[in-house]
Formats: C-alpha cells, structure tokens, sequence
C-alpha cells in the first residue's frame, strides 16, 4: 500500500528517541532496507518493545548518548521533542548531517494525499474535524488522522491507497525537521506565544510553523486565519493559493462568519449557534475545517452533519459529566494563556477554574481581564502562586492553592454552586508533575468520577 522507494536502501540510519514515532520510524526504515540503529538516554520501561525491534535487526543502545553513534551514518530521524541542543543533535549538525522528523518519511511512501494542520491552538479539533467531513462525504476516499494526534504520520501512511487522504497535525517541532514534505492543503490555524524554551525565539518558532507552506506550489492551497494582520502577511510567503477563513468576516474570498451564518465563499452553510462544540474558538476551527472540505469538493449538508453532532476532542474542552448541576469539563490540552482564554470565553456560566503547572518564565497578567468573572480560582503546580497572584488583580474572591489537577477537584466542586462549571483549562504544559497533557486530562477524569461516586453515596 506504500510506494516501494530505495532512498534509504543500504543507508545507516541513526534514529533517537524511543517513543511512539521512534519505535514506527525504525521499523518502517528497516522494512525499506536501512540499517537502522535506536537510541534513547533513558533505560527502557518495556524490554519486550526492545526485543521486538532487535528481532527486525534494528539496534537499540539505550541509557545515554554516545557520540561513537555519530560514526559513518547517512541520516539521524529524531523525535520533534528532543531539542537541537541535545548533545548527539548539535554533533551531527555541526558535521553536517542531515537530521529529519518521521513525518517527512510518511511524505515519501505516501500514494494518496497529504493535508497538514499547524497553529498554536485548534490543530486537533481542526484535524479531526476534516477528517469527519470527508469521510462523511465520500466512501471510495478515506481520511486517516494522524501525526501529533495519536497514531504517527509514518505508521498511518504504509496503509493508505491512492484514493486515500492523510489528514497529518503538524507541531512546530516536527515542522523543523521536514525537507521535501509538501501537502496539497495546508492549514495554519494561528500562531500566538509558545515553545520558545525550544525555539530560543517567538521568531524561530513563527519560521517553523511557515515550513508547512515551503514546499507549495500554485496548484496547492493555504488555508489561513485572516483574523491578525501578522498572519494575513505571513501568508504573503506561500507559494500557494491563499484561502483565509475570517471570524470577524474580514474576507469573503475563503470561508468567514457573518452575521452569526457560516459561509464559504458567497454560499451559507449554517448558523453558528448550531455547531455542537462551545466557544468562539470552535467557530474558527469550523471555518478552517469547511474551507478544506469545500476545496476537496464535500457536498454541504456532509460539513453541516459533523458540525452539529462532533462533541469535541478528548482533553480539550471535554464535558466530561455532571455532578449535582455542576458541569466538569477537561480541557488539559490548554498549554498556553490563549487556549485558556478561548475556553473561558465560551461558557456563558460561572466558572470555577482549574489552572497552573510548568513554569516557563512567563506572568499571567493577560488572563487577568478573564478571571475578573470566576465563581473561583484552584491553582497547582509551579506556577500556581502566579496563577494566584493573576487572580488576585482580577478580584477573585476564591482562591486556593493545592497539589495538582487531581487534588484540585474536590476543592473546584467546593468552591461552585449548582449552574456553574468546573473547568480544568491549566494555561500551562504538564511537564512539572505528568508526563503529558494527556496524562493530567486522564487522571482529572478519573478524580471528577471518584467525587461523582462520593456525591452520590451521601
């Protein structure tokens, strides 16, 4: 189902990083003929995943990172999360090799079609939003997810047919390492403040999410929030057709909201208020997705179908259940102020948030004019005395500091009264107490469940 390429036929490949995209990269590199060797600093936590690799000839050297690695190979595929400061990274740069993300190998053996989403907020939603419009249009093509969003990019692709369409979440990390990956829609959804521990610069991370368009060409379309002036000129770059979708109906050339009605270029598709997921910010990810439908050719009524029944995203503004006439909501997946922000702005209740985590060096005097409403304020983590001190100049009058998400919960449902929402929305990244967002989202799930049985014995 792949295209059968020799690229890497007899080629020494040096793959870091022993996660999920690593462990695929590996053994699709192997199946098409490398020498592949893994390497992760980390000890490993699964020896029969080891094994497994070691039974298709793939070496694996765990526990650091020896530079002897380095040592007459063609090729390093690195996992996006690893910084380029990485001791055997900035070696192979500095020898000039050539270092690639393992959605640039799901370009090469893909048959069908490739659409790729980036942006700092809505890629998920997005993602899975064209996904669910295409596949509700047609039968003979299929959409497959894939990418940043669960099953890698390079796995998905060995599956797919001609017909097919790889609908691919890029991170701006991934982004860095791609060289010949070219998709036929690109999607930027929006670029805000994020990851510049990693970029070292707003600037570098802005140039990396651009990537998504180098490749471009006339015949190709990038899809663009037209809502922020630096975004309308940032798509001045793109060799491509530019499509905006406009919030603020600053262009009719794309898809835009006016007048609460959903159009694409002068055609209306729906109203607003009859899109299934809460919040302003899922009109704009409804925008971006149908612009991508429509240019695919998806019939109205299918685009119309997903808008009114998808519910959302696992972690990211996830009603999860409702307990005494409180509403609890998951929306772990809110990394950052503006994804808080955006959350906050979409319930008309009063809300008691669940904020803090991994302190990188920022303040959190921007989420002051959105706290000035809360029912309360549970704040965890490292950066919860700033969460708290943001409260504070927003006069709210309940504020408590606790461990984490999970010990936050029975506190929320304290601090809230019947009509209101308990909203986890951490404005920050998980990595000072869970491994991933996905993690906190989970195990804030599992706390509101056990408070839900507690309730309910009383």
């Amino acid at each position: 189902m792949m295209k059968k390429i020799t690229t890497y036929q007899g080629k020494k490949v040096l793959v870091l990083g022993l996660g999920k995209s690593g462990i695929n990269a590996a053994e699709l590199l192997a199946k098409l003929g490398a020498k592949v060797t893994v390497n992760d600093k980390n000890e490993p936590s699964d020896l029969n995943q080891v094994a497994a690799l070691e039974a298709q000839n793939i070496k694996v050297v765990t526990g650091s990172h020896p530079l002897a690695l380095l040592t007459d190979i063609d090729l390093m595929v690195k996992n996006p999360g690893i910084p380029y400061t990485n001791v055997l990274v900035a070696e192979a740069q500095k020898r000039g090799l050539k270092i690639i993300t393992e959605p640039e190998l799901a370009y090469e053996i893909l048959e069908g079609q490739m659409i790729a989403i980036t942006g700092t907020n809505g890629k998920t939603t997005t993602t899975t939003m064209i996904t669910l419009m295409l596949n509700q249009a047609s039968a003979k093509q299929h959409a497959y997810k894939a990418g940043n969003i669960g099953i890698s990019a390079s796995k998905q692709a060995q599956t797919l047919g001609q017909d097919d369409i790889l609908v691919t979440e890029l991170s701006s990390f991934q982004l860095l390492g791609i060289s010949a990956l070219h998709p036929h829609i690109a999607v930027l959804t929006n670029i805000y403040e994020a990851h510049t521990d990693y970029h070292g610069s707003r600037e570098n991370y802005v140039k990396a999410k651009m990537r998504i368009t180098m490749n471009q060409t006339a015949a190709d379309y990038f899809v663009v929030n037209w809502d922020n002036p630096e975004w309308r000129e940032l798509s001045k770059q793109s060799q491509a057709q530019v499509v905006p979708f406009s919030r603020n109906n600053l262009s009719q050339k794309g898809a835009y909201l006016k007048d609460g009605i959903l159009y694409f270029r002068d055609k209306a598709i729906m109203a607003a208020t009859d899109i299934k997921v809460p919040g302003t910010h899922n009109v704009e990810n409804a925008l971006a997705a149908l612009a991508v439908a429509k240019l695919m050719g998806v019939p109205t009524a299918a685009i119309v179908e997903v808008l009114k029944t998808f519910s959302g995203v696992k972690h990211r503004t996830q009603y999860v259940r409702t307990i005494n006439d409180r509403k609890f909501y998951n929306d772990s997946k809110a990394t950052n102020m503006e994804s808080t922000e955006k959350a906050l702005a979409g319930f008309k209740q009063p809300v008691v948030l669940l904020a803090g985590g991994l302190d990188r060096g920022f303040t959190f005097e921007k989420l002051v004019p959105f706290f000035k409403d809360l029912r309360g304020l549970v704040v965890f983590g490292q950066t919860a005395e700033l969460i708290a001190q943001a409260g504070e100049a927003a006069g709210v009058k309940h504020i408590i500091k606790t461990k984490n998400a999970v010990t936050a919960v029975p506190l929320a449902y304290q601090l809230s009264q019947p009509g209101d929402i308990v909203l986890l929305s951490p404005a920050c990244a998980s990595w000072d107490q869970w491994k991933t967002f996905e993690e906190r989202g989970d195990k804030f799930i599992e706390a509101v469940t056990k408070l839900a049985q507690e309730v309910e014995e009383k």
